[in-house]
C-alpha cells in the first residue's frame, strides 16, 4: 500500500504540471553600445519611439498589451534609463499572465528615434480539463491525518477559458462530484471600459457538503461532523467591480450572499451551539468589502524583485455586534530582494483583526488557511480574532535547464526547469478570547528549516520543505502553487 500511495504522490505532483519561468529580454547586438556612446556624451540624451510593433499574440488584443507599456509611440525616454525601462515593460507585459515569453526588442532607426518590437507567445488558454481534488485544507493534512484515504476527494470536470474574448478576460465552470459537490460559475472582465481602467466580476455557485468542521480541539486539530448523506448545503452569488487606473494599484469592491443550510444536530450543545451563534441552523450571510492591493514584481507569480502590499476589509452582516455580525480588516506587505551571485530575501508580513472578539465559529478562521501559515505547522489550525504571521526567505538560484518537448507544439516547444535552495524562519501569534482558548493561541510561536523551491512550465512552483517547529516536531512538506 505505500509502494501505491508513493505512486500516486507522483502522480500527483505531475499532475500540477499540466498548465514557464521561461522570461526573455533580448536586443539587437550592439544596440546598447550605441545607446552608451549617446549617454556618456550626454545622460540626457533622449530617444523618440517612433512605433511599436507587437507580434506573437494570435487571441489577445494589442491594446491588452499596450495598456502595460509604461510608454506609448511618439513618447522620448531618456537613453541612459532605456535598458531600466525595458525590463519594466517586459515585467508587466509577462505579469498579465497571459505568455510564457515576453521578447522586447528595441531598434534604432537614427540616432535618435528607435522602434520597439514587442514579441509574445502565448500560453495555452482553454483548459477543459478532469479534477482531483483534496476536500482537506491541503495535501500534508490529506496525506498524514487521514492517511491518504481516496474516499476523501472531489472528482470531476472543470472548464476554464483565461482569455475568453482577448481582453484577459476569465470563465470558469465548475461540475465537481465526490466527497463534496460544487456546481459554479464566474466570469471575470478586468477591462470593461474604453480607458481600459475599469472591470467587474461575477460568479454563482451551488456547493453540498458530506463533512465539514465544527469545532477546534484544545490540541489545534479540526473536529469533523459527519453523517450519511450530505450536511451543510450553500447557496452563493456574488458581484465586484474592479478599478485599475494605473500600472500596479488596483481596488475591488464585492458584495456577495450565500445561503447556508446545516444539519440541524451540528448547533445542538453536544457538538458547537457557537457555530453560528444562533439557535437556527440555516443563515443567509451578506458580505461586503473592500480590497486595496499593490503589485509591482519581476514575476507575478514567482517574484524575485518588487514588492507587493495590500488592505482588506469586510463587513459581514449588517448588525453591529451577534449573530454572524463581524467587521475584519487584514494587510499583508511583501519585499522580495536580489542579491549578488543568485542570491535572494524574501519578508512577509500578514496580520488579521476581527471585531467585535466575541464571534460565531465561523468568524474565527486565522491561522493555518491559505498564505497565514507557519511552516512546519501545517498540521496545526490556530483559530482568533487577532492575528500576525511573519516570515523571511534566503535562497539561491542552484540552475536551469530546458527539455525539448518530444512532439512539435508550438505553445510549449520545451519545459524549462529552474531549482532554487532555501532557508526560513516564521514567527506568529494569534489571540482568542480564553473560552476558545487552544494550545497554541495567546503564545508566541515560530518555526524553521530549509528546501528546494522547483519551477516549470507555465510558472509552476513546487516546494519540498523540511521544517521544524517549538512543538519538536519536524517533517517534510509538499506546496505547490500554479501561476495559471
Amino acid at each position: 500500500m505505500t509502494h501505491i500511495k508513493l505512486i500516486i504522490l507522483a502522480c500527483f505532483v505531475v499532475s500540477f504540471v499540466h498548465p514557464c519561468l521561461a522570461q526573455q529580454t533580448t536586443t539587437v547586438p550592439g544596440f546598447y553600445d550605441q545607446v552608451k556612446v549617446m549617454s556618456d556624451t550626454d545622460s540626457t540624451s533622449k530617444l523618440q519611439v517612433s512605433s511599436i510593433h507587437i507580434t506573437g499574440n494570435k487571441k489577445t488584443k494589442n491594446y491588452i498589451i499596450l495598456r502595460e507599456i509604461p510608454f506609448k509611440q511618439g513618447d522620448s525616454l531618456i537613453a541612459g534609463h532605456l535598458s531600466a525601462i525595458l525590463e519594466q515593460t517586459r515585467s508587466q507585459v509577462y505579469n498579465i499572465n497571459l505568455f510564457s515569453e515576453v521578447t522586447i526588442t528595441p531598434v534604432m532607426n537614427s540616432a535618435h528615434t528607435i522602434t520597439v518590437n514587442v514579441i509574445v507567445r502565448e500560453k495555452w488558454y482553454i483548459y477543459p480539463t478532469p479534477q482531483f481534488q483534496l476536500v482537506d485544507r491541503n495535501f500534508n493534512d490529506w496525506w498524514k491525518t487521514y492517511n491518504a484515504d481516496f474516499s476523501r476527494v472531489i472528482y470531476g470536470v472543470k472548464f476554464v477559458h483565461y482569455n475568453f474574448s482577448g481582453r484577459s478576460d476569465q470563465l470558469r465552470i465548475y461540475l465537481l462530484n465526490g466527497y463534496a459537490r460544487n456546481i459554479s460559475f464566474s466570469y471575470i472582465a478586468p477591462y470593461s471600459n474604453a480607458k481600459l481602467t475599469e472591470g467587474f466580476r461575477i460568479s454563482a455557485g451551488y456547493t453540498q457538503n458530506r463533512e465539514i468542521p465544527y469545532k477546534t480541539t484544545y490540541d489545534n486539530q479540526l473536529k469533523n461532523f459527519k453523517k450519511t448523506g450530505f450536511i451543510r448545503n450553500v447557496l452563493s452569488v456574488s458581484a465586484s467591480y474592479q478599478l485599475r487606473r494605473g500600472f500596479f494599484k488596483r481596488h475591488l469592491f464585492t458584495a456577495g450572499y450565500s445561503y447556508v443550510n446545516l444539519n440541524d444536530s451540528i448547533i445542538d450543545p453536544l457538538y458547537n451551539p457557537n457555530y453560528f451563534n444562533s439557535s437556527r441552523s440555516s443563515k443567509g450571510i451578506v458580505d461586503l468589502s473592500y480590497n486595496f492591493s499593490y503589485s509591482n514584481t519581476d514575476n507575478v507569480n514567482y517574484p524575485l524583485k518588487g514588492t507587493v502590499y495590500g488592505l482588506g476589509v469586510l463587513k459581514r452582516g449588517f448588525g453591529i455586534s451577534g449573530g454572524v455580525n463581524m467587521l475584519s480588516v487584514s494587510a499583508v506587505y511583501v519585499k522580495y530582494l536580489p542579491h549578488k551571485k543568485n542570491w535572494y530575501s524574501v519578508f512577509n508580513l500578514y496580520s488579521k483583526l476581527i471585531l467585535p472578539f466575541k464571534q460565531p465559529y465561523i468568524n474565527q478562521r486565522s491561522i493555518g488557511y491559505s498564505d497565514f501559515y507557519l511552516r512546519g505547522l501545517e498540521y496545526y489550525v490556530i483559530d482568533g480574532v487577532a492575528a500576525a504571521v511573519a516570515k523571511y526567505t534566503l535562497k539561491k538560484k542552484l540552475f536551469s535547464f530546458r527539455i525539448k518537448m518530444p512532439f512539435r507544439i508550438k505553445a510549449i516547444p520545451y519545459v524549462p526547469f529552474t531549482f532554487f535552495a532555501k532557508t526560513y524562519g516564521d514567527a506568529g501569534y494569534s489571540y482568542i478570547q480564553k473560552q476558545f482558548d487552544t494550545r497554541l493561541n495567546n503564545r508566541f510561536l515560530y518555526s524553521g528549516g530549509f528546501g528546494i523551491d522547483v519551477l516549470s512550465l507555465y510558472d509552476v512552483n513546487i516546494n519540498f520543505e523540511y521544517s521544524f517547529n517549538q512543538l519538536g516536531e519536524n517533517g517534510l512538506f509538499l506546496h505547490s502553487k500554479i501561476g495559471f
